[in-house]
């Protein structure tokens, strides 16, 4: 039997041309990533990525466009099932009330799950700022449609 993940993740760059970066931590494991998550059985896409934001940003997004979707074979890090991906753009129908962080992992809480959200400029973003391989094919699209627009 072969396990599929889906995962569905939204790339929401502000007027300044800052993308958001969540940094979680989960028992102990530290990544960085872009907002969104596991799809849930019977949820479309769309509905599954306004679900996730309204779960970890606490709030409500307009899908813009489809911006990727994994084309390469990536195993989860946490099991054994294979990651399959989609991303696409967004932006918030009202202001963010998030606190957004200067410092990776700057965590307001303890427990055992933690989050924190910051913001990274396109222009500056690097394969380092994220932490899993889709997410860095994104990071790399991100800079490949950014040349192409100043060009």
């Amino acid at each position: 039997m072969y396990l599929f993940n889906v995962r569905v993740y939204g790339l929401l760059i502000n007027e300044d041309g800052k993308i958001l970066i969540s940094d979680e931590e989960e028992y102990g494991v530290r990544f960085s990533k872009f907002p969104g998550g596991g799809l849930e059985y019977g949820e479309g896409l769309i509905d599954g990525l306004k679900r996730e934001f309204m779960e970890e940003c606490e709030a409500e997004v307009e899908v813009l466009e489809h911006f990727y979707t994994t084309d390469f074979f990536c195993k989860s890090a946490f099991n054994d099932s294979q990651i399959i991906s989609v991303y696409y753009l967004v932006r918030p129908v009202y202001p963010l009330l998030l606190r957004f962080k200067e410092v990776i992992f700057d965590f307001d809480s303890d427990g055992d799950i933690k989050q924190a959200f910051r913001w990274k400029s396109v222009t500056d973003l690097d394969l380092d700022d994220v932490t899993f391989p889709t997410d860095k094919r994104v990071v790399e699209l991100l800079k490949e449609r950014l040349e192409k627009s100043d060009n």
